[in-house]
């Protein structure tokens, strides 16, 4: 078996000690590949030294995060842009919009939003969205834009049937991970009619861990309960569907 991490923080602090172990076991679970997004330019020499460590296997997107939209946050879209300038990366993410804990930047992340979108989409990149509290504000921006030519990813999507098909109607992807196992989570039936085509893996670690390890670390081998559950939840054997969300990610971000 065949799978791709699509959304991963292997470059934080929580692997600084056991990284080389976490991509073992990943391995060792048929990982073969695992998508790095960035945050802001803190965490940009650890991502690009992972990449580094592990070439061909951790590769590197470029973006500011939404929740890391600040009062320096033309700065830090200058060092985005910047590397975005001076070499190749997978995608342009994670970036988007989120309103959970705080708006007093939110007309920051709209424009800092449009503007990596538009970035993306002069270099022929696909983006990698993170929106939370702000599902529908995020596909009214995204729309014009996958008009003429975006593509991307929703990564860790966890909304609802309505929100799935407008995606996929853009021609988006969702990244399921780790709450496709959560009990209440409701993400079974939003998926209900969602093609296994628009659908690729992720595990958001060391975030969202999956059920039976929920509330530990999460790593990327454990994208193996999360490809089980999705496995259930759409009627379609294990090997099916990783030939198909492998496919899915090879696709959205070029076969690198």
């Amino acid at each position: 078996m065949k799978l791709i991490d699509t959304h991963c923080h292997l470059y934080s602090e929580e692997f600084k000690d056991d990284i080389d172990e976490v991509i073992k076991r990943s391995r060792a679970e048929g990982v073969c590949q695992f998508y790095l997004p960035a945050i802001d330019s803190s965490s940009l020499v650890a991502m690009l030294e992972l990449e580094k460590q592990y070439p061909n296997e951790c590769i590197a997107m470029m973006g500011l995060h939404p929740c890391y939209v600040k009062e320096n946050y033309k700065e830090e879209l200058k060092i985005v842009e910047d590397q975005l300038a001076q070499r190749s990366f997978a995608a342009v993410g994670e970036i988007g919009l989120d309103f959970y804990w705080d708006k007093t930047f939110a007309t920051q992340q709209y424009e800092a939003f449009e503007q990596q979108m538009q970035w993306a989409l002069d270099k022929q990149l696909p983006i990698v969205i993170h929106t939370r509290s702000a599902m529908q504000e995020t596909i009214e921006m995204v729309k014009p834009l996958a008009k003429k030519g975006l593509k991307g990813i929703f990564h860790c999507f966890s909304g609802s049937n309505e929100s799935a098909k407008q995606i996929t109607e853009m021609d988006f992807m969702l990244g399921i991970g780790g709450v496709i196992t959560y009990k209440n989570a409701g993400l079974p039936e939003a998926l209900k009619d969602i093609p296994v085509e628009y659908l690729v893996l992720e595990t958001d670690a060391p975030y969202l861990t999956p059920v039976p390890f929920r509330g530990k670390r999460n790593e990327s081998s454990y994208l193996k309960y999360i490809i089980e559950k999705l496995a259930e939840v759409k009627n379609i054997p294990v090997e099916e569907l990783s030939t198909i969300t492998t496919a899915n990610a090879e696709r959205i971000f070029k076969s690198r």
